[in-house]
């Protein structure tokens, strides 16, 4: 291969590898964007899950005061 042949196929190679790399760049920061998404979703859902279970024990406790107090009034619940 001739020195002149050898330096446009260089060049050549070096423009097709800046045009990958830019790509995969573009590709890294939709990537970081979506893993940011994932990361802040599960959060939410963390919370969500908490949440939930603080009104779980809640409900709980308010069904406790209810028969608590529907004993000692000898009020009879319905089972509904």
């Amino acid at each position: 291969m001739a020195q002149d042949e050898f330096t446009k196929l260089f060049g050549y190679m070096q423009k097709e590898f800046s045009a990958v790399n830019k790509k995969l760049e573009r590709q890294d920061k939709r990537f970081d964007e979506v893993l940011g998404a994932i990361a802040e979703l599960a959060a939410d859902i963390k919370t969500y899950h908490q949440e939930l279970l603080v009104l779980g024990h809640k409900v709980d406790r308010l069904e406790r005061w209810i028969h608590q107090i529907a004993q000692e009034t000898g009020v009879k619940l319905s089972a509904e």
